[in-house]
């Protein structure tokens, strides 16, 4: 999802590993970098303070904005080199938009409880109902 709009510029279908999120996290990351898209940030839930996904993301360039894991012994992979800037707290604040094409995906899309069988059939489901989301909210962005 992109910041500015709250459009969904992604989504995945994978197994629940324990690693399958950040994985494809990655893999959209990957593909939108070859495509020649600048990502600066990515915001993420504390799920994703790891060491391996923080270094993955400097490895390529990009500041994590990832929400800091404070509440365990091992503590945040985050440090004040990123904290410290505004951008931060703003990033903080926008990725909980994604729980909203979340919600509308299960409550309005039917993901809630899919019908299909297989991670293909349901990824294209997924797929079909970001693009059905963004129509509606470039509607109400249209609108205002």
């Amino acid at each position: 999802m992109e910041n500015r709009n709250g459009l969904c510029i992604d989504v995945r279908v994978a197994e629940a590993s324990g690693f399958a999120e950040r994985r494809e996290a990655l893999n959209m990351i990957d593909e939108q970098l070859d495509r020649g898209v600048r990502i600066a940030t990515v915001g993420a839930d504390k799920a994703y303070d790891t060491t391996d996904f923080v270094a993955d993301l400097r490895a390529r360039g990009i500041t994590p904005h990832v929400a800091q894991q404070i509440t365990t012994h091992r503590g945040s992979k985050i440090d004040g080199r990123t904290t410290r800037h505004p951008g931060y707290a703003i990033s903080q604040r926008k990725r909980k938009l994604v729980e909203e094409v979340f919600g509308w995906m299960k409550t309005v899309g039917g993901l809630r409880k899919t019908k299909l069988r297989g991670r293909e059939p349901n990824g294209l489901l997924a797929y079909v109902n970001a693009a059905a989301y963004n129509l509606v909210r470039l509607v109400k962005m249209a609108t205002v």
